[in-house]
């Protein structure tokens, strides 16, 4: 099984240079990588499971628990005047499921609104944040989402 989620949780390649956000009973939170967009995160589930009808009702309560910290901390941290959560999970590799929070701050170009916001996931790479700045930025969300 080719499981890039399933990689990162394991820490055997983990998509994100900076530390977990959060980890939660069934869930983590990371920033997404590579992107353009600082704040881009997902919270993705810890075991591996590609539809969401299979998800337990744990596994639900404490998502929604996550996604009301996330978008908290995303708007302390950001000054988000609007947030975005959705989950596709049908890319090749990630059909795991996962949930995309993005925060629309100043840095949010409206060209890309709605369903252009994966502009900033497939950005050139001169566009793309360098590993450097997400680091610490990982460290700021942390804080934020700790009670």
């Amino acid at each position: 099984m080719n499981c890039k989620s399933c990689e990162s949780n394991s820490g055997a390649k983990r998509i994100s240079p900076g530390e977990t956000i959060y980890e939660g009973e069934y869930w983590l939170v990371e920033h997404a990588y590579p992107t353009s967009l600082k704040g881009w995160t997902v919270i993705v589930l810890k075991r591996h499971c590609e539809n969401m009808h299979e998800l337990s009702e744990a596994e639900f309560l404490e998502l929604g628990r996550i996604q009301k910290r996330l978008v908290a901390a995303l708007r302390e941290v950001f000054h988000s005047e609007r947030e975005y959560i959705f989950c596709f999970a049908e890319a090749e590799g990630f059909k795991h499921i996962h949930f995309h929070v993005v925060p629309k701050h100043k840095d949010f170009n409206d060209d890309y609104k709605g369903a252009k916001v994966f502009h900033y996931l497939k950005a050139p790479p001169e566009e793309i944040i360098p590993p450097g700045e997400i680091v610490p930025l990982c460290k700021t969300l942390k804080s934020a989402m700790t009670p």
